[in-house]
């Protein structure tokens, strides 16, 4: 951190410099358009699965219900990042204003959160649906699909105004340059100086919030699911069974995957390169691909869009 008087020198700071994607002239275009399109098409992606799901009344049960969540806190999150990211490109601008950088940060983690909270929420649902099918609807109904949803968008707006608290505190950074393209909240905090305990707490605090109730929670439906499909006599059955959560398991895969790719990558790896690439896939890439992974997994889907399209 800095001494006394650069800690005086930088008590308001005014603006943060994010870092290039690249530095040559030449791959600027390339990256304004390759960047421009993922985002078009995950936009596209999704309000297509928000549109089936609203359009066929088949489809309006708890699992879809929640996909239609998910999709549209996938539009959420990569509309928080890419514009800003395409125009820097385009403008060949790296600066981001303080109350710029601390407005994208609180919604870049009110939105991933959810995004964690509704993989839960859906790891939850097919819980039931394979554990106690019989009493399936009567346990997902409507009020409780809905209060589960409300109840991920408050804990993701508690985490959101935490971080935002938590940097709001701090007079001083150690730097002023962030290693990724967007503002993102462990970024900001390995800036912020002091690195006191009551903040380390608040750290850690959040991050179980964001990363060790969700997956827990992940983990532990996974665990009565298998448990309850081994229990199954015929390979048809348990193969029926578990091929109803073979889209989630693979968003979830997906999302963490790269999810930790990008955070551990930022405490283990010195290069900011390495960490722009995981962020990239963990920003841009998952919720590109997370639409297709439903609709080419789901018949019901598939053909909700051909009715639509005929």
């Amino acid at each position: 951190c800095p001494n006394n008087t650069e800690a005086q020198h930088r008590t308001h700071i005014s603006e943060f410099q994010l870092i290039s994607l690249s530095e040559d002239a030449d791959l600027q275009p390339l990256l304004f358009g390759l960047f421009l399109c993922m985002y078009l098409v995950t936009v596209l992606g999704n309000l297509l699965t928000i549109l089936a799901v609203s359009s066929d009344f088949h489809l309006h049960t708890p699992m879809y219900f929640f996909l239609s969540n998910l999709s549209l806190a996938d539009i959420c999150v990569i509309s928080t990042t890419v514009p800003k990211m395409v125009v820097d490109i385009q403008t060949h601008s790296r600066v981001i204003s303080h109350v710029g950088c601390l407005t994208q940060m609180s919604i870049f983690a009110l939105f991933a959160c959810m995004y964690d909270m509704l993989l839960t929420v859906m790891a939850y649902d097919r819980y039931v649906a394979i554990c106690h099918p019989l009493h399936y609807l009567v346990i997902m109904n409507p009020q409780l699909c809905g209060f589960l949803v409300l109840v991920s968008f408050l804990v993701s707006l508690f985490d959101s105004q935490m971080h935002n608290l938590i940097i709001l505190q701090f007079t001083n950074f150690k730097s002023v340059e962030i290693s990724i393209f967007f503002c993102d909240p462990s970024q900001l905090l390995n800036l912020a100086c002091p690195d006191t305990f009551s903040n380390n707490i608040l750290k850690y605090f959040l991050g179980a919030i964001h990363g060790l109730f969700p997956i827990s929670g992940i983990l532990f439906s996974y665990y009565k699911i298998i448990y309850s499909i081994l229990r199954i006599p015929s390979s048809g059955g348990r193969y029926k069974a578990f091929s109803t959560c073979g889209s989630h398991l693979a968003v979830v895969c997906l999302f963490w995957g790269t999810g930790f790719g990008a955070y551990l990558g930022s405490t283990v790896s010195h290069s900011p390169r390495k960490i722009v690439v995981a962020s990239v896939m963990y920003t841009e890439v998952t919720p590109m691909l997370n639409p297709f992974i439903y609709i080419l997994r789901n018949r019901d889907i598939k053909s909700t869009l051909r009715r639509l399209h005929s």
